[in-house]
């Protein structure tokens, strides 16, 4: 069937208004990284900037703060984008590793209540965050882990696990059992089995719960806002604290903002087809 020109039309307008809408924030963000502070009060607004700087990466970066007159802000920086990372990936190794073992034992093992137990587990995305917050901070706060890494990544394992388990139960399922049952055969244990054979070949599973496991625990804004207030605090948390009450540092927000989105987007460009294929291993049994 032929395509009409109209329909053309129609497909590529409506690409043009989805590229836009999900690309346009994000090159608004860089270009006004670039953007010296003067020209962000200028009107008309420019879609270019008209002035480049790299004024603002600098006094992120500690690089001629005297030279730029700009207040130091690299220590504070440095230490939000490294807690960015320790926790993010902290959760998603625990995560992945929580939910393989979890997985597995759903799919594979028989014990009473199995079904049941994947429900209710599972049925906990359905909980809004905001919910179980103050509990979940009284609890922290007795065994002493607000404000540190340890009681951050498990809150955000406690986030992510019943999504994560979800996928990964489905992707064992779609597993061939013969090549297991093989293995018992030659005389092979279940954590043999579950390391040699069952995780390779669920390796795009595993790959896809960790990404997004790791996106999702990036991008977290009101769990550290809470739980990590000082020690901890990450870049979602710290970016947010160049609005003051008189002044609102828009080079600062840009340009830290350009930084956070670098690693997630490395993520998704380097390791999109296993996102991809992950999702779909569980689609065809």
């Amino acid at each position: 069937m032929k395509t009409t020109l109209s329909y053309k039309i129609l497909i590529w307008t409506g690409i043009a208004v989805l590229l836009i809408w999900s690309l346009g924030p994000i090159y608004w963000t860089i270009a006004s990284s670039v953007t010296p502070s003067a020209d962000f009060s200028t009107r008309p607004l420019n879609f270019f900037p008209q002035h480049f700087t790299l004024d603002h990466y600098s006094r992120l970066l500690g690089i001629n703060i005297a030279r730029i007159g700009g207040v130091e802000v690299f220590k504070q920086f440095r230490a939000a984008l490294i807690n960015s990372v320790v926790t993010s990936v902290a959760a998603t190794c625990l995560c992945v590793a929580i939910s393989a073992f979890g997985a597995y034992a759903f799919t594979r093992l028989q014990f009473p209540g199995r079904k049941a137990l994947f429900i209710v587990v599972v049925a906990t995305l359905a909980v809004p965050a905001y919910a179980v917050l103050i509990p979940l901070y009284q609890i922290m706060i007795k065994l002493h882990l607000v404000d540190t890494y340890v009681g951050v990544a498990l809150i955000y394992v406690s986030a992510f696990l019943p999504l994560s388990l979800w996928l990964l139960k489905s992707v064992f399922e779609a597993l061939p059992i013969a090549l297991e049952e093989a293995a018992q055969l030659d005389g092979a244990g279940r954590l043999y089995i579950f390391f040699n054979i069952v995780l390779p070949l669920a390796g795009p599973g595993l790959t896809a719960a960790a990404i997004l496991t790791f996106l999702g625990a990036w991008g977290q804004y009101l769990v550290p806002l809470i739980f990590s207030p000082q020690a901890t605090k990450p870049l979602t948390v710290l970016i947010p604290e160049f609005v003051t009450k008189n002044f609102i540092d828009y080079g600062l927000i840009t340009a830290s903002g350009s930084i956070a989105i670098i690693i997630p987007a490395l993520v998704v460009i380097f390791l999109n087809r296993y996102l991809v294929s992950g999702l779909l291993a569980g689609s065809v049994k």
